[in-house]
């Protein structure tokens, strides 16, 4: 097995794992020599490819997180993604999209507009914060608790709205909740009058990979009502995840 196919298993295996990989774990799966594993995961750690946990545990860097939005916006699964979308807005009426987590953000990767003449518009390659939106929410409660408590902590919390949950205490609660049903909320806490919801679009191993999203401001519809559409976002998600394992294949 050539250098360059161990490092890239690694960080595959890395990438797939629903957990943190222990370097033990990695060279009795890769069957890799435990010094040979030690020293390329600190070669990758240093590339920013991968990072060590304070447990020891081995987790996706940055690199590989920035690479994978890069290929979620390749324009063939763009445009496909897109359909799906148009078909979701004609039945629902509301303005619908899909966020990508990418470093301490989530970032607008497509989005679907209404056609009603009132309107939120958040452009695609516009960035959001985590802890006041649906979908930042719902990717927070979707990580281990470590992982979340590691990414709050750099997080400055502060007020969008008066709606805005900035209590570390209180987020935290919220997010539990979150993880629970499986649906990300925003009760104008990101902007005055916009209610959200947000479902996850997962891989064919039940992993997170982004959050699709339905928004619409308060003067035509509740965050009840809106709530009655998770069914039909789901079954939006079940198709762009359909798309990513065909591509896979």
């Amino acid at each position: 097995m050539s250098s360059i196919t161990r490092v890239l298993e690694i960080i595959e295996t890395v990438s797939y794992s629903s957990k943190p990989v222990t370097p033990l774990e990695l060279s009795k799966k890769l069957n890799i020599p435990k010094p040979t594993v030690h020293r390329l995961i600190q070669n990758l750690s240093e590339e920013g490819f991968i990072t060590v946990n304070d447990s020891g545990g081995v987790v996706p860097g940055s690199r590989v997180r920035n690479l994978s939005i890069e290929l979620w916006q390749q324009r063939r699964y763009f445009n496909e993604r897109q359909v799906i979308l148009q078909r979701l807005v004609t039945d629902i009426k509301e303005t619908c999209g899909i966020a990508a987590p990418y470093n301490l953000n989530m970032v607008y990767t497509n989005h679907a507009q209404t056609m009603l003449p009132l309107q939120v518009y958040i452009p695609v390659g516009e960035k959001s914060p985590l802890w006041c939106t649906a979908t930042g929410k719902l990717y927070l409660s979707q990580l281990s608790i470590h992982a979340r408590h590691k990414v709050l902590e750099k997080l400055t919390l502060h007020r969008f709205t008066r709606n805005t949950i900035y209590n570390m205490e209180v987020l935290n609660a919220e997010l539990d909740q979150i993880a629970k049903t499986g649906i990300g909320v925003d009760n104008e806490e990101f902007i005055s009058e916009m209610v959200a919801i947000a479902v996850p679009i997962l891989d064919s191993n039940s992993k997170y990979l982004a959050s699709l999203y339905m928004h619409a401001p308060t003067t035509r519809i509740s965050l009840v009502e809106l709530l009655t559409y998770v069914p039909r976002l789901k079954i939006a998600a079940q198709e762009i995840q359909t798309l990513i394992d065909e591509s896979q294949d």
